[in-house]
């Protein structure tokens, strides 16, 4: 396995990740389920990667909620990135 390999690996593992944690969100978790330090793992390895994009891309307002782009537009660059390479 050389580097650029391996590489697309990490990108791939992370991409899997930041589909995880997209999940993971939409479904409430209290402190003491088994879930919940796998969600604190996700948060810890995607927030400082995502906050940069929430910083550029604000969440579109909907009605009383909103849509938050940035998980969206951080798996397209990863997929980009992994076509390129």
């Amino acid at each position: 396995m050389n580097l650029l390999d391996l590489i697309v690996l990490v990108l791939t593992l992370y991409f899997y990740a930041v589909f995880a944690w997209v999940i993971l969100s939409w479904i409430p978790v209290s402190a003491t389920h088994p879930l919940a330090r796998f969600q604190a793992f996700l948060d810890r390895i995607i927030y400082p990667v995502i906050l940069p994009i929430r910083r550029v891309v604000p969440p579109i307002r909907i009605g009383g909620g909103a849509l938050d782009l940035s998980p969206i537009i951080l798996l397209i660059g990863i997929q980009i990135i992994i076509a390129l390479l």
